[in-house]
C-alpha cells in the first residue's frame, strides 16, 4: 500500500463483473446454491482427513525417460496416470474430437552437471529447476531433483500432483486447439491453473484412484502452493503466469465450474477480472508501514467506501478491551457493546511487515503491509454488520467480513478520489490472499472464529473485490 494523503476518496463502482462465477450447481435435477451452507466449498462438504496418495494405489505403468525409479517420479508417474484419468472421462464434454494422451514423459536432475544433463523441448535441463510441456513433441517433464522435493517439502504431495495438472492443462489446450502461439502466455497459464481445479474438484469429490484431498488444509496448502509461484514483480518482462489474486481465482473458477468454466479465459475476460486492480509497482512503493496516522487516514477513506450511521470509535493503545459482548483478538479488536476498534498498532504493524524472500524459492507466506491493513478492514466491516443488524458471530458473519473487506480494497484500487487518497499497491492483494488461506483473520467473526477452509475464505475475499456489495449481500445475506 503506497503513500497516504489528505485529499479524497470518490466512490464508484468497481466493474461488477460476474466472475463471482459458479453460483449455482445441479443436485438431482435441482438447481441449488453453493453458498448457502457457509461451511461448504464450492458445494462440497468441508472435510479433514488425509490430503496426498491413497493407500493401496496402484503404481503407474507410465515411464518417464531418463528417469530413477525413485519416490518423485512414482509421485509424478501416478499424477500423470490420475490426470489422464480425469481427462478421459470429461474431455468428450467439453471440447470436440478425441482425448489424446501426452507422448512422451521426461525426467531429469536439475542437480546434474552439464555434461550429464538431458534434453527437454530442445533446451538443456542443466540448472533447470522447473516442469513443463512442450508442444513441439506433446510432451511433460519435471525436475526430480530440487523442483518436487521442495514442492513436496514446503506444501505437500499434493502440491506436485497441482503442478503435473497444470502442465496436463496446457496439453489439453493443444489437443483441443483452445489456443494457438500467438494467444498471449498469461491466457494459457491461467487456462491451465483452471484445469488443474477442475481436476482438484474430481479429486475433492473421491473420485480419483491414486489421490485424496480434502476441502480444509489439504486444499489451502494447494492454493498456497499456486501463490508460491505467482508473478511477484508484475514490471518484470518475465512475468507471465499471474498475480497471486490472478493465479487462485482461475484454480477456484475450475474448482468451481469444472472445465466449461476454464474455456472462458481469454484475454478479454482477464482484463474484465483484473479491472482497476494496480498492475505496475511505477509510482508506487508498494509498502506503507502500518502507524496510527495511518490507520487514521484508512478509516476516513473506509466512513466513505463503506458508510455506517454511527461511526465506531477507533483506540490505539492495545488490542485488549474490556467488552460485554464480544473478545479481544489480536492484534485488532471490535467491540459490539460500545461500537469501538481496539488495536495494537505493534502487532498489526509485525503482521504486516515484508520479509525478505530472496533466498527462499517457495515462500510459504506472502508478507507485507496489506497483510496488515485488511485485518484493520475486516474488524470495521464488523460494525458495518453491525450498524445492518446482521449477526457477528458465526461462519457467515467471517465471510461477509472477507467480502466486504474485498469491497473497500477494490474500492481503494480506483482512481479518481475526492477525500483522503489512499492507493493500493501491486502485490497488495497477493498479500490479503496469502493472509486469508494461513489463518483467516481478515475473515473471522466478532469472536475470530474463522471457517476452516482457506478457498471460502479467499473466494468471499474475491468475490467482494470482483463483485462489489451486491454479491456480498446475495451470498451471504
Amino acid at each position: 500500500m503506497p503513500k497516504l494523503t489528505t485529499s479524497a476518496v470518490v466512490v464508484s463502482a468497481l466493474c461488477a463483473l460476474l466472475l463471482v462465477t459458479g453460483c449455482t450447481r445441479s443436485v438431482d435435477g435441482r438447481a441449488v446454491s453453493i453458498y448457502d451452507n457457509p461451511f461448504q466449498v464450492a458445494g462440497l462438504p468441508t472435510t479433514s482427513g488425509p490430503s496426498g496418495p491413497r493407500e493401496n494405489a496402484p503404481t503407474s505403468d507410465l515411464i518417464a525417460e531418463h528417469g530413477d525409479g525413485g519416490e518423485v517420479d512414482t509421485l509424478a508417474l501416478n499424477a500423470v496416470t490420475d490426470v489422464q484419468a480425469y481427462w478421459e472421462e470429461h474431455y468428450g464434454a467439453e471440447f470436440e474430437g478425441e482425448f489424446e494422451p501426452v507422448d512422451k514423459l521426461i525426467s531429469w536432475s536439475a542437480r546434474d552437471s552439464r555434461r550429464d544433463s538431458v534434453e527437454f523441448c530442445t533446451e538443456s535441463t542443466y540448472r533447470m529447476v522447473n516442469a513443463a510441456y512442450c508442444r513441439l513433441d506433446n510432451s511433460i517433464g519435471w525436475d526430480r531433483a530440487l523442483l518436487l522435493p521442495t514442492m513436496t517439502e514446503t506444501f505437500g504431495q499434493m502440491s506436485v500432483v497441482m503442478v503435473i495438472a497444470h502442465e496436463y492443462g496446457h496439453a489439453i489446450q493443444n489437443n483441443a486447439k483452445i489456443v494457438d502461439r500467438d494467444d498471449p502466455v498469461i491466457v494459457k497459464e491461467q487456462q491451465a491453473d483452471c484445469f488443474a481445479g477442475a481436476y482438484m474438484r474430481w479429486v475433492a469429490e473421491g473420485e480419483s484412484d491414486y489421490f485424496t484431498i480434502n476441502t480444509s488444509d489439504g486444499l489451502n496448502s494447494v492454493l498456497a502452493a499456486t501463490v508460491a509461484i505467482r508473478d511477484s514483480d508484475p514490471d518484470d518482462p518475465e512475468s507471465v503466469h499471474g498475480s497471486a489474486f490472478e493465479r487462485v481465482s482461475a484454480v477456484q473458477i475450475g474448482f468451481t465450474d469444472g472445465a466449461k468454466g476454464c474455456k472462458g479465459i481469454d484475454m478479454d475476460e482477464i482484463e474484465q477480472r483484473r479491472g482497476d486492480l494496480p498492475q505496475s509497482f511505477e509510482g508506487a512503493s508498494g509498502e506503507f508501514e502500518i502507524t496510527e496516522k495511518s490507520l487514521v487516514e484508512l478509516s476516513k477513506a473506509l466512513s466513505v467506501i463503506l458508510p455506517t450511521p454511527k461511526e465506531p470509535t477507533y483506540r490505539y493503545d492495545g488490542a485488549e478491551i474490556e467488552c460485554s459482548d464480544g473478545v479481544s483478538t489480536e492484534p485488532v479488536t471490535y467491540c459490539p457493546a460500545s461500537n469501538t476498534i481496539a488495536t495494537n498498532i505493534d502487532g498489526l504493524a509485525e503482521r504486516g511487515t515484508a520479509t525478505d524472500d530472496s533466498e527462499v524459492p517457495l515462500p510459504v507466506k506472502v508478507t507485507g503491509d496489506f497483510n496488515g491493513y485488511v485485518v484493520f478492514i475486516s474488524r470495521y466491516t464488523l460494525a458495518v454488520q453491525q450498524s445492518r443488524d446482521q449477526g457477528l458471530v458465526g461462519a457467515k458473519t467471517g465471510l461477509r467480513a472477507a467480502c466486504l473487506s474485498g469491497v473497500a480494497t477494490g474500492k481503494l484500487a480506483e482512481s479518481g478520489r475526492a477525500q483522503g487518497d489512499i492507493t493500493l499497491a501491486a502485490g497488495d492483494l497477493d498479500e490479503a490472499v496469502s493472509g486469508l488461506l494461513a489463518d483467516g483473520l481478515a475473515a473471522s467473526d466478532v469472536e475470530g472464529k474463522t471457517v476452516p477452509s482457506g478457498f471460502s475464505r479467499v473466494d468471499a475475499f474475491r468475490a467482494g473485490v470482483l463483485g462489489g456489495e451486491d454479491t456480498c449481500s446475495a451470498r451471504y445475506e
